[in-house]
């Protein structure tokens, strides 16, 4: 079995228990690459030396899944060829896999490989880098204009909302609590599951499209047209006539946007990739060797 295969055969039993787990490994890609490059650094368990690692930071933690999905390809290749597989390249092909199987195979790319692994994680570090729910367009633009990706990369890769779970948290205050342009109907569905105040002990996660909640499509753009969008950051991409064109192509082009969304997902897995004497091919995705 080749490489490539191991891999997507480890996201296909965690896709098929739960789609969420895809949409975890699809997200982990993002969250990854963004911060220190796409080196893994997302994966490092927090140590005595550095007890505050990326996966603490507030963007990731609680709300980050898929580390045992990528721990199983990770076992998995390494009985296969012990040393060879970086866990940079394991986020890369799993992210890959999940988004070919929450897609019923219409979204289909190759990822190179070739990535080595980060030795620095900082949880703090995930705040700087990552644009968070509540960003407005500026933000988003910067954000990703920084890591070398176009507005357009922004727009079609937030078409990954059309899958997964949020907390409560991330958009109450926002989207509930005050003045937003949040369709009644769903502002509605949100009251009744999410408390008016969320705490670490009460903070329910909801789906974030609720229209094809496991399936990874273009849905994600007509929730946008429709106001049903969950995220401060989602609503933002009507704000100016640019971004507001693209989520109507993309709302009425499926295939378009398919195509476009690998080709995203390519560009994002290439983000500063680290060179020989800086990155490792680690044996445990969790520490360092």
């Amino acid at each position: 079995m080749q490489r490539p295969s191991i891999v997507r055969a480890q996201v296909k039993k965690a896709v098929r228990s739960d789609a969420g787990s895809g949409a975890g490994l699809i997200r982990m890609l993002f969250h990854d690459c963004f911060v220190e490059g796409c080196d893994a650094s997302v994966l490092l368990d927090p140590t005595s030396a550095n007890p505050q690692p990326e996966k603490l930071g507030a963007p990731n933690n609680p709300s980050l899944r898929g580390y045992e999905v990528v721990d199983a390809a990770k076992a998995a290749v390494e009985r296969a060829c012990p040393g060879v597989v970086s866990c940079a390249d394991i986020i890369a092909f799993a992210a890959r896999d999940a988004s070919y199987l929450l897609s019923d195979a219409r979204v289909s790319f190759h990822v190179p490989a070739g990535r080595l692994d980060g030795r620095r994680s900082i949880a703090n570090d995930t705040l700087l880098f990552l644009p968070g729910p509540s960003s407005n367009l500026s933000t988003l633009v910067s954000g990703f204009t920084a890591k070398g990706l176009s507005t357009e990369d922004m727009v079609v890769l937030s078409g990954a909302h059309s899958i997964g779970r949020s907390h409560c948290s991330s958009f109450v205050q926002d989207r509930l609590a005050s003045q937003s342009d949040i369709g009644a109907p769903l502002a509605s569905i949100l009251r009744r599951r999410c408390p008016a105040s969320p705490t670490t002990g009460n903070d329910p996660t909801v789906v974030q499209d609720f229209v094809t909640p496991r399936k990874l499509d273009n849905q994600f753009y007509r929730n946008v047209l429709a106001r049903r969008v969950l995220f401060t950051s989602d609503a933002a991409l009507l704000t100016a006539p640019t971004t507001g064109r693209m989520v109507r192509a993309n709302a009425r082009f499926p295939a378009s946007w398919e195509k476009k969304f690998a080709k995203a997902m390519v560009k994002m897995a290439a983000i500063d990739i680290k060179g020989r004497g800086v990155g490792e091919v680690r044996k445990n995705c969790r520490i360092v060797n």
